[in-house]
């Protein structure tokens, strides 16, 4: 009777490290999406406090009107564990997909193009696409041209941010590319 229990004793162990060993896999992987789930919420409300805070800083009033440096400035110290870059500050914003867990920061006109807008097009319609302080500035074709904002014109922060799942597995299923997109448009007081 003895020998009885104790077989049935270790079947009843083996039989509990088999359930264990299905189990455990979709344990773990649930918990991962549960973080990377946390880390996605994370990142997108940090980037909307950031294009938040960075669009006050662009509109305020004051006697030494904002640049983009200090818009940039006010993005980035507000954008805590995220890498920002600026390509083009003051746009186009582009279709393209910044470095993995990198974003990229633009200070536009509200609703700005796609393409590279030269100067002349911006005066005639009147928008703009920088801060005040801003002095008016050309590039070499590939960023449109810097025009200040003036007439309590408004200005849009955006950032564009490439964020990469820590679940391999995840990141299969989204190819790699979770683009973040996180935007705010405030009319300058100036």
């Amino acid at each position: 009777m003895a020998s009885h229990v104790a077989t049935r004793v270790r079947t009843q162990r083996s039989q509990s490290m088999v359930e264990f060993a299905i189990v455990a896999p979709l344990l773990l992987l649930l918990i991962f999406v549960m973080v990377d789930f946390g880390r996605v919420i994370y990142t997108y409300i940090t980037l909307n406090q950031a294009v938040n805070e960075g669009a006050r800083v662009a509109i305020r009033d004051s006697p030494l009107l904002p640049s983009n440096l200090a818009v940039e400035a006010a993005v980035k110290t507000h954008a805590v564990d995220v890498s920002l870059a600026t390509p083009c500050v003051n746009g186009p914003i582009t279709s393209a997909v910044p470095s993995p867990n990198q974003g990229w920061l633009y200070i536009t006109e509200q609703n700005p193009s796609s393409t590279v807008e030269s100067l002349p097009y911006l005066v005639s319609n009147n928008l703009v696409n920088a801060p005040g302080g801003q002095t008016w500035a050309y590039d070499n074709g590939t960023c449109s041209a810097t025009n200040p904002a003036y007439g309590h014109a408004r200005l849009q922060v955006t950032i564009r941010y490439h964020f990469v799942p820590m679940t391999p597995l995840i990141n299969q299923f989204i190819t790699g590319n979770l683009v973040i997109s996180a935007a705010a448009i405030y009319r300058t007081e100036y």
